[in-house]
Order: C-alpha cells, then sequence, then structure tokens
C-alpha cells in the first residue's frame, strides 16, 4: 500500500506506456505538504487551550511549552526530524496518518470508523424496481470507472488552486485487509489484473457478478438487470450464514478469525474474489416500517451497520472500500471504509451516479446471453460458526447503543448566512457551539476536518471551532447585560475567527497534524514522549466531545458517522440553497449525551442567531 501510494505507481506501466499520463502530470505540479514553523503553533495551540482548559491547567502547559520550545531543545530537534522526513518523502504526513489514523486504530470500522451516507428514497416498492435501480446505480458506477482509468476526472478547484486527486484512484477495486496490529490496504485498480466484476450480495449470500463484455465494453443496465435477477432467484434461502458479520468485530479479533477462514481453499478464493471486486452492491431485505419523522434517522442507521445480526449487518463486507446498499422498500444509501478516502470524493462519485441514474437508457442491447454469476462459497467450522455468533453479539451491542437522528432544518440554507456576508460553514458551526455551552454550561474540544488536498497526498487537518471568540460569543448569548448590537458583533466576529482558521489550515498551518509529527517523530527517534504529550491538557485538547464535518453534495443526501469519544457526539451536514441536512450521533451508555436533545438545541440555536443578525443592524466589521 505505501508503495501503491506514489502516483507513479497508478499508471499502466506497460512497454508502450511510458509517457506519464495527465493525472501523474497533475500531480508532479502540486506543492508538497509544508512543516509549519515550530514557534506559530506553539503560539497557537495554547490558543486553542484557552477556552477549553481550567486557567491553572494552561500556566502548567505554558511552562511545557516554554520548555520544549527552548533553543537547542527538545522540540527543536523534532522539528528538524520533521522537516529532513518532509526532504525525502511526497508527503511527510500521509504515511503517518493513514496508519494512526486507520489502520492501527483497534476499534471495528462499523460505526468508530466508517461513515455512512443516506439517499433519498427512491420510489420502487418491490424487487423489480429495486432490481432496476440497481443495474443503473452499476452502471453508473462503470461509467465513473471509465473517467478514472482514462484518467478524464476533471480536475477539481479550491480557491482557485488544484486539488490532489489521488483519493479517487483509491476508492474503487480495494479493500482492507484485518491484520493482529495494524491492517492493510490491497488495490486492484491498476495492473495486468484489474477487477472486471463486483460482488454482489443477497440474505447474507455473496455473489461475483462480472460487470464487463469479452470485448472491455461495460454491461449496460438492461443486461446488469438480467444478471440481478439471476443473482436473486439463486439466493432465496434466508437462513445462510452471515459471513460478513465477521467484518464487524474488533480488527484483533477479525484478524485471528480471518487467517482461521482462509485456512480453507474454497474460502480463500471466496475471500479474494471480495477484496479484488471494484465494489459492492448490498441489496437488502425492506427496513422495517416506521413513521415518517424518525425514518431518515433509522436508514441512516442502516447504512452506518445495517440494523443488527437479525436484519441487514450479514448483508456487508465492512472492509470493502465501497458498499452501495439498496433495500426493497426503496431506502438506499451507502457505507464507506474510510482509510483510502475523505468524504468528498465519495460524494462526487455519488453525485455522478445519482445523475446517471435520471438519464434514460441509450442504444440496444446486446442479445448475447451471459454466463450466470458465480456464487461465492463458504466452508463453515464449528470453529468459523463460533467466530460468527461472537461478532453477532458484539455487533447487536454496539447496534443498542448507537443513538442516530437526521434533522433536515427547513427554516433555512445556506442562503441565509451569506446574504448576511458570513461563511455558512462558520455560521453552522458557531450554531453547534452555542447548542453545546447551552447544553452543558461549557466549551468543549471541537474537531472540524479541513481538506489538505491543495497539497500532494494531502488529507485532513482540524479546524479547531472552539476559540477564545466562540466563547465570548456563546456566553454573550444568553446575557442580558449585552446589547442585541454587542452581541450580533461577537458572532460575526466569531465566524470570521472561524473563516480566518479555516484558511490557515487548508494552506497547511493548522496544529493537530504538525503537534501529532513531533510526538510520532519523537517515537520514531526512540527517544523517550515529551511531557508536553503528557499533559493533562493536551489529553483535554484531543478528546473530542463534538466531532463534526461539513460534507457538502449536489445530491440531497446526508453522510453520517459515530462520535469519536464515548461521551461525544458525531455531527456531519450537507448545507444545501434552502434547508441543511445534519446526522447527529451519540451514545446511548453515555447518560449525558442525546442525539434528539442535540438536534432540539442545534435548531433553536440556529433560529437564535437569524434573529440576532436580523434584529441587529449590520456593523461596520
Amino acid at each position: 500500500w505505501e508503495r501503491e501510494a506514489r502516483p507513479c505507481g497508478l499508471l499502466k506501466q506497460t512497454a508502450l506506456n511510458k509517457i506519464p499520463g495527465r493525472f501523474q502530470l497533475h500531480q508532479e505540479a502540486l506543492p508538497y505538504l509544508p512543516v509549519p514553523p515550530l514557534q506559530q503553533t506553539l503560539d497557537r495551540y495554547l490558543l486553542a487551550l484557552q477556552p477549553i482548559v481550567s486557567p491553572e491547567e494552561l500556566s502548567h502547559t505554558q511552562k511545557l511549552v516554554a520548555e520544549f520550545r527552548k533553543p537547542g531543545g527538545v522540540g527543536e530537534r523534532l522539528q528538524k526530524g520533521l522537516e529532513r522526513r518532509a526532504k525525502k518523502t511526497e508527503n511527510w504526513l500521509s504515511d503517518w496518518w493513514l496508519k494512526t489514523a486507520y489502520l492501527e486504530y483497534r476499534l471495528p470500522v462499523v460505526v468508530h470508523s466508517s461513515p455512512g451516507v443516506v439517499l433519498p428514497k427512491q420510489d420502487f416498492l418491490d424487487r423489480q424496481g429495486q432490481l432496476r435501480f440497481a443495474a443503473k446505480l452499476i452502471e453508473g458506477i462503470l461509467d465513473f470507472k471509465t473517467m478514472i482509468d482514462n484518467e478524464t476526472l476533471p480536475v477539481e478547484y479550491m480557491g482557485g488552486k488544484p486539488l490532489c486527486m489521488n483519493q479517487y484512484y483509491q476508492i474503487l477495486s480495494s479493500c482492507r485487509i484485518p491484520g493482529p496490529k495494524r491492517d492493510s490496504i490491497v488495490n486492484y485498480a491498476k495492473g495486468k489484473k484489474q477487477s472486471r466484476h463486483i460482488t454482489v450480495v443477497h440474505n447474507f449470500q455473496f455473489f461475483e457478478l462480472d460487470v464487463y463484455n469479452s470485448d472491455g465494453s461495460p454491461l449496460t443496465a438492461d443486461q446488469l438487470f438480467i444478471q440481478l435477477e439471476k443473482i436473486w432467484n439463486t439466493s432465496l434461502q434466508t437462513n445462510k450464514e452471515p459471513i460478513g458479520i465477521l467484518t464487524t468485530n474488533h480488527r484483533n479479533s477479525w484478524a485471528k478469525a480471518y487467517n482461521n477462514l482462509l485456512k480453507d481453499k474454497t474460502n480463500k478464493e471466496s475471500v479474494r474474489a471480495i477484496e479484488k471486486s471494484i465494489c459492492t452492491v448490498c441489496l437488502d431485505a425492506p427496513m422495517p416500517r416506521v413513521s415518517e419523522d424518525i425514518y431518515k434517522s433509522r436508514v441512516a442507521a442502516q447504512m452506518l451497520h445495517g440494523g443488527g445480526s437479525r436484519l441487514n449487518s450479514g448483508n456487508r463486507w465492512f472492509d470493502k472500500t465501497l458498499q452501495f446498499i439498496i433495500a426493497e422498500d426503496g431506502s438506499c444509501g451507502l457505507v464507506y471504509e474510510h482509510a483510502p478516502s475523505e468524504g468528498p470524493p465519495i460524494v462526487a462519485l455519488l453525485d455522478h451516479i445519482v445523475e446517471f441514474t435520471k438519464k434514460p437508457e441509450v442504444g440496444k442491447s446486446s442479445t448475447v446471453p451471459l454466463p450466470m454469476p458465480k456464487k461465492l462459497r463458504f466452508n463453515i467450522t464449528p470453529e468459523i460458526k463460533n467466530d460468527i455468533e461472537q461478532a453477532k453479539q458484539n455487533l447487536n451491542i454496539m447496534v443498542e447503543d448507537l443513538d442516530i437522528k437526521v434533522m433536515v432544518f427547513h427554516q433555512f440554507g445556506k442562503g441565509f448566512p451569506k446574504s448576511e456576508k458570513i461563511s455558512p460553514d462558520a455560521f453552522i458551526q458557531l450554531a453547534l457551539q452555542l447548542a453545546y455551552y447551552r447544553m452543558y454550561g461549557h466549551a468543549c474540544a471541537t474537531y472540524e476536518s479541513a481538506s489538505l488536498r491543495m497539497f500532494r497526498l494531502g488529507r485532513t487537518d482540524t479546524i479547531r471551532s472552539t476559540s477564545v471568540a466562540s466563547l465570548k460569543f456563546v456566553q454573550s448569548m444568553d446575557s442580558p447585560d449585552k446589547s442585541d448590537q454587542e452581541k450580533a458583533e461577537l458572532l460575526r466576529r466569531a465566524t470570521q475567527a472561524h473563516r480566518e482558521y479555516t484558511d490557515m489550515a487548508i494552506r497547511g498551518n493548522a496544529i493537530d497534524r504538525h503537534l501529532l509529527g513531533l510526538k510520532l517523530q519523537a517515537i520514531e527517534d526512540l527517544v523517550s514522549i515529551p511531557e508536553l504529550f503528557m499533559d493533562t491538557a493536551y489529553a483535554v485538547a484531543m478528546h473530542f466531545n463534538l466531532s463534526t464535518s461539513q460534507v457538502p453534495a449536489k445530491t440531497d443526501c446526508v453522510m453520517c458517522f459515530g462520535p469519536v469519544v464515548p461521551d461525544g457526539y458525531g455531527v456531519c451536514y450537507n448545507p444545501m440553497e434552502e434547508h441543511i441536512n445534519f446526522a447527529i450521533s451519540a451514545f446511548n451508555s453515555c447518560a449525558d449525551t442525546n442525539a434528539a436533545r442535540m438536534a432540539h438545541y442545534l435548531e433553536k440555536a440556529l433560529l437564535d442567531m437569524r434573529i440576532l443578525l436580523q434584529a441587529a443592524p449590520k456593523s461596520k466589521l
């Protein structure tokens, strides 16, 4: 995988093709991720701590920072190590980040790492409609894959700067492989043995479906529909062992079970077929009927975990990078394994597919009879059956523990903050700060992901939305001794501060990845971990009670993910012109958090902030 991540590995290296492709030329023109100046990061770290730790803790940390930043001291030594690393790698952070954030993370990928996406409900009501839609969706995926394979994907821009497109080349034909201490990723998108099939799962049974004709042209929706019907008709039994449930377990347990599973030749071939496939399409049983107001929240849960071992959780292979989910009742969406990619490339693929499914059929389909899709067989030993039972129990506990609420905020969309010349993202983040402060009476460490794709192989850094300015605003909001004019002024200042932090982050000047780099550099140099990182304040700063992400899409969808700490919230949102889609998650096992309550406070905060801005005349700011 590490070797795969180099752009040169992304070209079909045949004797004829020594000419660098468009993709490689584009990548090589991108700047390298900088290592920020040490003193700047340390100053900004102390600023970031101000609103979230006590004055005593802060003064203790100030001493540690003073020690760390001494000329010729520990900080300088580690900084030089990072700068050397930056000179000899394509991106000083990307391998480290992949390992620490994803591959070495041992909690299940389900809920804890893999995000889901809820798509608008489709209007089919039966198997026929489900399979027609699935066929069209697969055709759309293959259409997008053609652009990736031919390197004709339009380059994306942010603020006029071209972005790294590498993640697009990692999301298809890839899969995560469990390991006892660290997982790995395999990618079959390139080279001679390129994937030609997708995996289809129905009633917990896996099929290998070849999606290309012998001449290399992709199957049409009509052909795919015929193939999906064959799959459906040969997987009607509902009593099969849910082998896919194994992928929901703790990574170490799954690694053990995986090695055990692969001892059998048939099982090994079946697992390899899943791993090599372009993506997975899950044909789900209908969701249990629920009232309109909780419907979307239930779909979000279906996308994240499948609803438990009795519902659709066995109809997945959670290590697969991309799994599209289509249920018989019209509920649909996807879940993706987070290691290869962030949300935006996934959503861009989704937007493309959704647009594609709206297009009418073109041309006539070939009448050549197609081979029967291959059923993937598994030999279940008593030991494997035991692993499945274990995984079922653990999964069902997780399913019961996840508290998730999808809220469609209808009162206004991004149009309103724009009309006030305020960044919609800053406005929403500030509303989250206000909601949290009203609920708990204090601010908390808040994580918002910022894209580093301006740089080669860039992933993310952290926008710390809790600032001195945001705390001043939320404290003033319900205080009787401040005028509306003053409050509106503080609101504008806080959104401005957020805008500035965001700009700093996307330019590679945030503090979180730099601090992580310094810490990992110490570990790599086999020196003792600096006290700065053993400090209570550092632990508080890294305990993100609010883990948030804006994932905008053209499609009226919403992404969702679990909290990153036991007593926290996961908040994802898609701001549309006239409304905002939110997905808020929490754990039932924490008495202090509640997704519906957070949604209620968030709605009130957004409305109160609008009233405030409308009441106060525009400032001179």
